[in-house]
């Protein structure tokens, strides 16, 4: 009889714990909203198909955060994409009834999101930037070097990139003025330097050191990068990511260097990823024991500790 009213206990215990509705993830559920910004000849969502973030966003949302996806120029100068970006933080502000918002930014978006940050730091409760370069690409002074200003090649390379900007621009939906001789600029040593003068807060004052971990209105500051240009044979897109890699004199991840990419807390700057990797393209084919969402989702996490 005693075994019996055991096996009764015990068995009514199971099903009230399976009765029981699972808990929802919260491990990514940020106070503020993420706001993700894309790099040079980036998108938002191609066809409503291809995401830049490829995996992130869902990522992000399956822990509880909310997450917005921005859309800027292609190719134009850090000024003119950010203002762009302010435009969109200020509506998903609207939207959502947030009072600020958590900005990351990949490549070229890490100049964007600090841009925003440095105007409306009013708006921004922390900026974390991904293999974003910061003290400008060594392939970037190589093509700005070799093209004449007003030359026919400088011509046509600028009519291809900004027609390749505004092809994915009608792709993903939306049509915005292209720079790409204004982009490549931007990106120069010349021109990081020239934009961390305006806007300093956060980059190191060393070669390659961290820089300020907070924001005069206590913002936060964040940054990581890779350093392994060629990760994944199946990805066609790394070949292309080793060969860009020669042309710098640091280890790099095929665009941006490990000491550029440096901005306030460096989380890291040697993840098994190359510049595309870090936003988990091509398609998932990264390095095989490394995962792009997992970082993005720490990341998320980092940010819900601090209150963010």
């Amino acid at each position: 009889m005693r075994n019996a009213v055991r096996t009764l206990v015990l068995t009514v215990a199971v099903l009230a714990i399976w009765a029981q509705p699972a808990r929802a993830d919260t491990y990514t559920q940020t106070k503020y909203p993420i706001v993700l910004a894309h790099g040079m000849a980036g998108f938002d969502s191609l066809f409503g198909v291809l995401d830049y973030f490829y995996g992130i966003e869902s990522t992000l949302k399956s822990g509880g955060a909310k997450v917005y996806i921005t859309h800027v120029p292609q190719f134009n100068t850090s000024e003119a994409r950010g203002e762009a970006l302010l435009a969109q933080v200020q509506d998903v502000l609207a939207r959502s009834g947030a009072a600020k918002v958590n900005l990351i930014g990949h490549s070229h978006g890490g100049l964007d999101v600090r841009y925003v940050a440095a105007v409306r730091p009013d708006l921004v409760a922390s900026v974390t930037t991904v293999g974003s370069p910061h003290k400008g690409a060594d392939l970037a002074d190589y093509l700005r070097n070799n093209l004449k200003n007003g030359s026919f090649t400088e011509g046509v390379l600028a009519y291809f990139a900004n027609s390749l900007g505004t092809v994915l621009g009608l792709l993903s939906g939306h049509t915005q003025p292209q720079d790409a001789i204004g982009a490549l600029a931007a990106l120069s040593k010349s021109g990081g330097a020239a934009f961390t003068a305006k806007f300093p807060a956060g980059i190191p004052t060393t070669s390659c050191g961290s820089g300020a971990a907070t924001g005069v209105q206590g913002q936060r500051y964040y940054s990581w990068s890779g350093t392994d240009p060629f990760t994944n044979m199946l990805d066609a897109s790394d070949y292309a990511m080793k060969l860009s890699s020669f042309f710098y004199s640091e280890s790099n991840d095929g665009l941006v260097g490990r000491c550029s990419s440096h901005f306030g807390t460096v989380i890291r700057d040697n993840y098994d990823m190359n510049h595309l990797d870090e936003v988990n393209q091509v398609l998932g084919l990264t390095a095989f024991f490394t995962d792009p969402k997992s970082v993005f989702r720490t990341q998320a996490n980092r940010l819900k500790t601090a209150g963010l």
